[in-house]
């Protein structure tokens, strides 16, 4: 007897994706802004609270613990709860950590509660896209799981910035408050218009853990810090390199900025259509494309005209390895998504937060600010190999698997 006796979901295939997966993207949007629009306010922080820039940057690094540490021990505990379920739960934890953190003046209060934020955050982002997937027929998986992970660039290039305006305007509180609200809403349209998934069959903790043991699911979270960690160490430097290199006029930043946004979004549509049939191929082509994106704006990066079409291109090689990823690791752990896919959402943090660290040591060597494009174009060069290896893994046990069945007896 199945512990989730919700209906479960038809999966459907061809034509637009259900309305489902957009509104897992929302909710993911909504949550992800909080992530993006503290670096935006750290000073007002500081400030409010009479503590160290220092200390307020530690808001960050306890968030993204949370996310690291968080994703796989909550899906084990929420393993045999209905999916929908866990949605509303996680969002409604986030909002409730977020309103604690905004109702108290306790420094040490709201260092708590970025912990838990990010404890939520991850089951969220884990259990989105594991349902994401059982919206939609296999074929389609990759392309649905890029979706739900717009849903975060756009947080990244949109709510962020969008928040930390509101927050210059109204305190530093005031782009948190529109976090809460949005969030809220997401919760209840969740419990409202999403399908009371199941499993599909008897949750099983041994299960997934058994799928964590399959060495090319490894092979995928390397690609995952690593591809993350590559183009995220550009980006977060983007906007000295584009003063101090390039000469752009501080007012036309954001714009440039926005580029990379437009090409993560181009990026996401475009490996999401091809990573269902070719992952290894969007795999490749998002690491290469990372890399001579990155030198290219190492070597031109005094020349304006080079630059700016690079950022476009980076954000669209960055972004196009997502859905594959997403797409690996389901097809890798079909049988046991759930901790499958809160240990990438770990990954993926794992090489934002490895960024400060990266950069910080080639920085404080006395290297200039194109250094950083170097190492991202050394992250990414280190995919290849990777992916070549599993890859030729892959053929090789999918010819055995073959002829085992053709074998008599």
């Amino acid at each position: 007897m199945s512990v989730d006796t919700a209906q479960q979901q038809v999966p459907v295939s061809g034509g637009r994706l259900p309305l489902g997966v957009y509104l897992l993207a929302f909710s993911l949007f909504a949550m992800g802004s909080a992530e993006f629009l503290l670096a935006g306010v750290l000073p007002e922080i500081a400030d409010d609270l009479k503590i160290s820039l220092s200390s307020a940057g530690a808001l960050i690094s306890t968030f993204a613990i949370g996310v690291v540490i968080g994703g796989p021990p909550f899906a084990i505990m929420t393993l045999r709860w209905p999916r929908r379920t866990t949605l509303v739960t996680t969002q409604a934890v986030f909002a409730a950590a977020v309103t604690i953190g905004l109702l108290t003046n306790s420094y040490t209060v709201l260092l708590a509660t970025r912990f838990v934020c990010g404890l939520a955050y991850a089951g969220y982002w884990a259990v989105a896209a594991v349902t994401a997937i059982g919206l939609v027929t296999p074929d389609r998986t990759a392309r649905a799981s890029g979706v739900v992970v717009s849903g975060l660039s756009l947080a990244m290039i949109a709510g962020g910035p969008a928040g930390a305006l509101l927050s210059h305007f109204t305190g530093w509180r005031g782009g948190f408050w529109g976090v809460v609200a949005l969030t809220a809403a997401g919760a209840l349209l969740s419990l409202l218009a999403m399908p009371a998934t199941s499993t599909g069959q008897e949750p099983s903790v041994r299960r997934e853990l058994h799928a964590m043991r399959r060495p090319q699911l490894w092979v995928v979270y390397a690609v995952t810090i690593l591809s993350t960690a590559a183009y995220m160490i550009s980006f977060n430097y983007l906007a000295a390199f584009l003063t101090d290199i390039t000469g752009v006029p501080g007012v036309w930043v954001p714009a440039v900025l926005a580029l990379f946004g437009i090409g993560a979004f181009a990026g996401l549509s475009i490996g999401g259509r091809i990573a269902d049939r070719r992952p290894s191929q969007a795999l490749l082509a998002g690491a290469l494309g990372i890399s001579a994106s990155s030198v290219l704006l190492a070597i031109l990066g005094r020349h304006a005209l080079a630059v700016i079409p690079l950022v476009l291109l980076l954000g669209i090689a960055g972004f196009v390895l997502n859905p594959a990823i997403y797409g690996r690791v389901f097809a890798i752990a079909s049988t046991a998504p759930t901790l499958a896919g809160a240990t990438t959402v770990s990954a993926f943090q794992l090489g934002i937060s490895l960024v400060p660290a990266l950069a910080g040591v080639a920085l404080n060597a006395g290297a200039g600010i194109t250094s950083v494009t170097w190492i991202g174009a050394g992250l990414a060069a280190g995919i290849v190999p990777i992916v070549l290896l599993d890859r030729a893994f892959s053929r090789r046990r999918s010819r055995m698997t073959v002829n085992g069945l053709s074998s008599p007896g």
